[in-house]
């Protein structure tokens, strides 16, 4: 259980630091138009730039947790942060495609780095498992944000202004500092205080996981073809299909804060199981509704795969109570992954299925593509 500790009030920094730490997640994705037109890549080459940030940084989180677990490093928050933001900021001018790859893994090392001991320091600092919601829709907000920002920066100057892009670490690393200065050394290596009391829950460890990759090949489904769903069950083009995509994005943020409330009343299992029972029948909406009324459902699922997303981080830390970094590590990183893994054969499923959806599915591959990088 989460108790009060002195360093909860300063949460919002934590919160506001995973957000400039997670623009870079985003951030990749929004910048493969440009290197399509600039560079002249291919969408093999540019797919690679996208895979290396994303699929390197989540397999490399757990390591991180596990040697955070061994030694806690409150400094990997400042120095990550850095080094996620560099890695973007210099792709932009690099001369070959191998360095620049090789910078886009630079920064999903350092996000890598980053989130299982900032998880880890965030239990410690928040008061609530509200606070740790808050500190999780940080993370949110800054994904979302990340295209926004690469199109204010690299419209205007094109790659050559990427160094731009640097600004949010900079950011990100003085409120990760004054965090970890406002909060006590004593927290800041807790491990949850209850290593000690407790032992590892391994078979309930690797059932959350299992419901987290669940979890996640869901909304990396939603995100793929909603839009394209939603756009022809509407006939409003791509505007009804982008609406649909905010609307997904937007329920997120609101589940992701709700899900803390809720779990301040209710046991978080409890919470997990009844968002998934929702979500559930919000997706059959999502893909049997018609006309306008998709938009319900699709808030309806967003809401539902969002409500267990920080329960999700302090479940996993208090069924491994002796290996907090592990647990965060694995939680946000790896099993993540599956979704994106998954998104090919879902694609796939939907190309050889003949009902409405499928035709959705089937529609312009350029729509779909542009949809395919959702968080």
């Amino acid at each position: 259980m989460l108790r009060q500790r002195p360093g909860s009030r300063n949460i919002w920094q934590l919160s506001v630091s995973h957000g400039c730490v997670d623009v870079y997640q985003g951030a990749v994705a929004a910048l493969v138009p440009f290197f399509i037109t600039e560079r002249g890549y291919g969408y093999a080459a540019a797919a690679g730039v996208v895979l290396a940030a994303s699929l390197l940084s989540s397999l490399v989180q757990p390591v991180f947790g596990v040697i955070t677990d061994r030694r806690p490093l409150p400094w990997l928050l400042p120095a990550s942060t850095l080094t996620a933001g560099a890695g973007v900021a210099l792709s932009g001018l690099m001369p070959t495609y191998p360095l620049t790859v090789g910078l886009i893994a630079v920064s999903g090392v350092g996000v890598a780095a980053y989130h299982p001991e900032s998880a880890r320091v965030a239990r410690a600092a928040a008061g609530s498992h509200t606070s740790m919601a808050w500190f999780s829709l940080g993370g949110n907000l800054g994904f979302i944000a990340a295209p926004v920002l690469v199109l204010a920066v690299v419209q205007v100057g094109g790659l050559a202004w990427t160094p731009l892009l640097m600004i949010p670490a900079l950011a990100g690393t003085v409120l990760a500092w004054a965090a970890l200065r406002a909060t006590p050394r004593s927290a800041q290596i807790d491990r949850s205080g209850t290593a000690a009391q407790s032992r590892d829950d391994w078979p309930s460890f690797l059932r959350l996981s299992l419901a987290v990759m669940c979890r996640s090949i869901v909304f990396v489904g939603l995100s793929t073809f909603v839009a394209v769903h939603v756009a022809d069950q509407v006939d409003g083009g791509t505007v009804s299909g982008t609406t649909a995509l905010w609307v997904l994005y937007v329920g997120g943020g609101i589940g992701t804060v709700l899900g803390g409330r809720l779990a301040t009343r209710w046991d978080r299992v409890t919470v997990v199981r009844w968002s998934a029972l929702v979500t559930v029948l919000a997706v059959a909406g999502v893909v049997l509704a018609p006309g306008p009324v998709a938009y319900v459902f699709v808030a309806s699922a967003s809401v539902g795969l969002y409500v267990p997303f920080s329960l999700f981080v302090t479940l996993a830390q208090d069924y491994l109570p002796s290996r907090v970094g592990t647990a965060s590590g694995v939680t946000l990183g790896l099993t993540i992954t599956v979704g994106g893994l998954a998104s090919p054969a879902i694609g796939a499923l939907a190309d050889n299925t003949a009902d409405r959806t499928a035709a959705a599915c089937r529609g312009p591959r350029a729509r779909v593509a542009g949809h395919a990088s959702a968080p």
